[in-house]
C-alpha cells in the first residue's frame, strides 16, 4: 500500500509542478523540452525559455542573448531579494523578452524588501538611431549608464525586442554609482518600433520610473507611481510617434514629472505624446541631491516635442528642503529656448494647469519663458476641458490595497 501512494505521489508531482519550458531547436534536431517546477531564474538566456504562470525568484543579472526570447505568461509573479547582490532583467539587441499579462492577470516583477532602489529593473537594449553628437555621423553608438558597458544604437529603427504588456516593475532603480552605474524601472536603449510596450506600470522605485536613450520605440497606457527621480525621462534624441495615455503620480519625493533632453544636439525629429496626466501630492520633495529640481515638465539640452491633451497638478514652490519655485514647464538653457521653443520644435497644446504656482519657469537668466515664446504662437494653448491620460484600472494597477488610479 505504501508503495502505491508513493507511486500515485510522485506521478501527480510530475503532472502538477511543470511550470517552466526550455526550448532549443536546431536544423538537425528536433525541438528538444525539459520542464521544471518553478524555481530560480538565473544566468544567461541562450535558448527560448518560457515560464508558465507560477511564482519564481530572479537571481543575477538575467541575460537574454541574441536569438534567444525569454517569454512570462500572464499572472507569473518574479521576486528578487536586494541580499542576494544586483538583480535584473538585460534583454540584449537580438534577443526577445515577451511578458504579455492581462488586465486582470498581470506579469509583476518585485522585491522582497518592498525598498526601493532594491533592483536594477528590466533593461532593454536595441540598434535603433541615436543621436549624441552634432558632428559624428550616422550612426551613432552610445555606451550604457548602467555599468554593464554595452554599447547601444545603430541603424534599425524597426529593432523588435518583444513585447510587454500589462506588467509592472516594483522597487527598481538601483543605484549603484550616480551617472555611471544606476538603473530604473524600465531602461530602453535604442529600443526600437518593433517593440510592444503597453499598460506598463513602475511602482516606487529609487530613480526614473522610464528612461529612453534614444530609439523610436512608443509606450502606450503607463503609470509611473512614487518614483523618487523623474516619472518619464529621456535623452540620446528618443524619437517615438505613437505614445499616449502616460500618468505620473509623485508622492513623498520625486524630481520631474518628465525630463527631456537631446545631448544638446539641435536635431529635426523628436517623439509626439497624447494623453499626460502629471499629478504632485501635497508635501512632495525634490530628491536629495546637488541639481534641486521641481517642474511638471522640463526641457534642456535641445530637448523637444509635440505634447497634447494635457493635466498638470500639484507643482508648487517648495520651502523644504530648500526653497524654490514650482512650475508646470521649464527651458533651462539659451540653447534650447533659442533652437526649440523659438524654433517651433516645442508644442504643447491642451494644457489645463492646476494647484501649480507658475505656468513658466526659465532656467536662465538670459531670457524669459512665456506663452508669447513659443513659434508659432499655437504651440502653446490651455483648455480647461483637457482629460490627459485616461486609463482603466484592475489588478495591473493596484499594489496591495493600493489603487494607482485613484489620483488619476
Amino acid at each position: 500500500m505504501k508503495k502505491l501512494i508513493l507511486s500515485l505521489t510522485v506521478i501527480s508531482s510530475i503532472l502538477t509542478s511543470c511550470s517552466i519550458k526550455d526550448e532549443e531547436t536546431t536544423t538537425n534536431s528536433p525541438t528538444q523540452v525539459a520542464q521544471l517546477g518553478s524555481g530560480v531564474i538565473t544566468g544567461d538566456i541562450t535558448a527560448n525559455r518560457t515560464y508558465t504562470y507560477g511564482n519564481y525568484t530572479l537571481k543575477g543579472m538575467v541575460k537574454v542573448q541574441p536569438g534567444a526570447t525569454l517569454t512570462f505568461e500572464a499572472g507569473c509573479t518574479i521576486t528578487c531579494d536586494k541580499s542576494t547582490g544586483e538583480n535584473g532583467i538585460v534583454v540584449l539587441n537580438g534577443g526577445k523578452l515577451i511578458a504579455n499579462g492581462t488586465a486582470s492577470s498581470p506579469i509583476v516583477f518585485t522585491e522582497k524588501s518592498k525598498i526601493a532602489g532594491s533592483w536594477a529593473g528590466i533593461i532593454m537594449y536595441g540598434d535603433a538611431p541615436i543621436v549624441n553628437s552634432a558632428t559624428a555621423p550616422a550612426p551613432q553608438t552610445s555606451t550604457s549608464e548602467d555599468g554593464l558597458g554595452i554599447v547601444y544604437g545603430g541603424s534599425n529603427p524597426a529593432h523588435d525586442g518583444g513585447s510587454l504588456k500589462y506588467v509592472r516593475v516594483e522597487y527598481a532603480g538601483q543605484v549603484i554609482t550616480s551617472n555611471n552605474k544606476e538603473h530604473n524601472g524600465f531602461s530602453f536603449y535604442a529600443v526600437g518600433s518593433g517593440t510592444v510596450l503597453e499598460n506598463l506600470v513602475s511602482y516606487m522605485g529609487n530613480d526614473d520610473g522610464f528612461e529612453f536613450y534614444g530609439g523610436t520605440v512608443s509606450l502606450k497606457n503607463a503609470i509611473s507611481y512614487g518614483n523618487l527621480d523623474d516619472s518619464f525621462d529621456w535623452q540620446d534624441g528618443w524619437r517615438g510617434q505613437a505614445n499616449s495615455n502616460w500618468f505620473a503620480y509623485q508622492t513623498g519625493s520625486g524630481n520631474y514629472g518628465m525630463e527631456i533632453e537631446a545631448k544638446g544636439v539641435n536635431n529635426a525629429f523628436w517623439p509626439v505624446v497624447s494623453g499626460i496626466t502629471l499629478k504632485r501630492a501635497a508635501g512632495t520633495t525634490t530628491e536629495a541631491q546637488s541639481e534641486i529640481q521641481l517642474d511638471a515638465i522640463q526641457f534642456k539640452s535641445q530637448g523637444n516635442g509635440e505634447y497634447n491633451n494635457i493635466i498638470i497638478d500639484g507643482y508648487k514652490n517648495q520651502t523644504t528642503p530648500s526653497a524654490l519655485n514650482g512650475g508646470a514647464i521649464q527651458v533651462r538653457d539659451l540653447n534650447t529656448f533659442n533652437n526649440q521653443v523659438t524654433g517651433g520644435k516645442i508644442k504643447i497644446t491642451n494644457v489645463k494647469i492646476t494647484n501649480t504656482d507658475n505656468n513658466f519657469i526659465s532656467g536662465a537668466n538670459t531670457f524669459t519663458l512665456s506663452a508669447t515664446s513659443f513659434n508659432p504662437a499655437s504651440n502653446w494653448s490651455t483648455n480647461n476641458a483637457a482629460t490627459g491620460a485616461t486609463l482603466t484600472g484592475g489588478a495591473w494597477a493596484t499594489v496591495g490595497t493600493v489603487n494607482l488610479l485613484s489620483n488619476l
